[in-house]
């Protein structure tokens, strides 16, 4: 039996990978993947995982956790991974393509599915399409790059990423100011005193004690299942498990009254999904705006002093020339520089990064920690960063680290950084 062929095909914010993917998937098979035609291929892919859990969702029926009582969306990102490639071998494919199977997954996760794939390329070719060169699987053999629509082959992979090696450099930019400060003159932002929390019996969270004080720069850590998602949504007010506990958000116990938009006002958020909200016509600068109003969109005409602002944040991370560059016709990665600077240009209590460098490349992620670092270290705002991840240069104060256990996840806090901020 003659051996599989694996490649990979190493993409970045210009690669147009949808069309690649339909040509390998309709039969259209591009020139050096001549192995594949006629043979029957699958897709593994966040959408694809996306769309299973619509379909539950909608159906009320499972599809492919049919021997759980556990529904898709309430597994970690790793289980539901795991999941979705077993479901889709059962139909024997010929070819396997990932779509960068390791985002959002823990590193004992990442070992795991390493191991099952290994074990899946003895009799199934794969294309492992990869953003991060971390990531690459130690079997591939074929390594090429996809340019907009044009494949490049390549003898090594360090010829592939050594361009992603330039640092950038904000040095010379400076943080813009608020148009409005917040009077606050509490000691603490954020405070979980003793959070337990538990779904269908099985414990969660147990005993968590955290204070987060303004201006801080946190990293929040943990396995897949251990927690950070039900922190966050009790946060933000999207999970009722923290009515009735003593969380304290912006100086006010949870469920006294406060309404969403008075967390709205003084919190910051941005995940990557959040992206897909924004489907109109949004020029750059209306983008930044409508981060004043925490709406999708403007609905009346900016005034000029908000305008002055949007310049100086799109100077900031030099987008300035594309001020009138549509939101979806930017890169990936260059649409979570514009989102983080809409959730930043209020200069909120508090801001979330729920996995901000999900999905990009190395050169863009390296990009979005520098930006991180920098408003961490010219702003008052307090930020919580949350990540699988160790990315390359992102300089936290403090990690706060769920570690997992029978009963629960407990947190455990390690200084990281100690550097003075300067605050403008």
């Amino acid at each position: 039996m003659n051996p599989r062929k694996h490649w990979a095909v190493f993409i970045n914010n210009q690669s147009n990978k949808e069309y690649f993917i339909q040509l390998l998937l309709k039969e259209h098979t591009p020139e050096g993947f001549k192995e594949l035609e006629g043979l029957q291929g699958v897709l593994f892919s966040k959408l694809s995982l996306y769309k299973f859990i619509d379909d539950e969702e909608r159906h009320d029926e499972k599809t492919i956790t049919q021997d759980t009582e556990q529904s898709l969306k309430s597994m970690s990102s790793g289980e539901q991974k795991k999941a979705l490639l077993q479901h889709l071998l059962q139909s024997n494919p010929d070819f396997l393509i990932l779509d960068n199977p390791f985002d959002n997954l823990d590193t004992e996760f990442q070992k795991e599915l390493k191991k099952l794939l290994k074990t899946v390329s003895n009799k199934t070719n794969i294309i492992q399409l990869i953003s991060r060169k971390s990531d690459l699987l130690p079997f591939i053999t074929q390594f090429t790059s996809l340019e907009g629509k044009s494949i490049a082959f390549h003898k090594k992979p360090s010829a592939l990423v050594e361009s992603n090696n330039n640092t950038p450099d904000y040095s010379n930019n400076t943080v813009p100011p608020p148009l409005h400060s917040y009077p606050y003159t509490e000691e603490t932002l954020l405070t979980l005193k003793n959070i337990s929390v538990s779904f269908d019996g099985k414990p969660v969270l147990k005993n968590i004690h955290w204070e987060i004080k303004p201006g801080e720069f946190w990293q929040l850590a943990g396995k897949n299942g251990s927690g950070k998602t039900t922190i966050l949504s009790m946060i933000t007010g999207d999970n009722s498990k923290g009515y009735g506990q003593e969380l304290y958000l912006f100086g006010r116990k949870k469920g006294t009254g406060e309404s969403i938009w008075d967390i709205k006002e003084k919190l910051g958020y941005v995940t990557p999904s959040m992206t897909d909200k924004f489907t109109g016509h949004h020029t750059l600068e209306h983008m930044i705006i409508s981060g004043l109003n925490d709406s999708i969109g403007l609905y009346k005409r900016p005034s000029e002093i908000q305008l002055q602002l949007a310049k100086k944040w799109l100077q900031f991370i030099e987008m300035w020339d594309n001020r009138n560059t549509y939101f979806h016709d930017l890169s990936m990665g260059q649409k979570r520089l514009i989102m983080t600077v809409r959730a930043m240009v209020k200069h909120p209590l508090l801001l979330i990064l729920d996995e901000p460098t999900a999905g990009l490349d190395d050169k863009s992620a390296l990009l979005f920690t520098h930006l991180v670092n920098k408003i961490a270290h010219e702003s008052t705002t307090a930020i919580v960063f949350v990540s699988h991840r160790k990315e390359p240069g992102l300089e936290p104060q403090f990690i706060y680290e769920l570690q997992m256990s029978d009963k629960g996840s407990i947190g455990i806090v390690t200084k990281k950084h100690s550097t003075d901020k300067n605050i403008v």
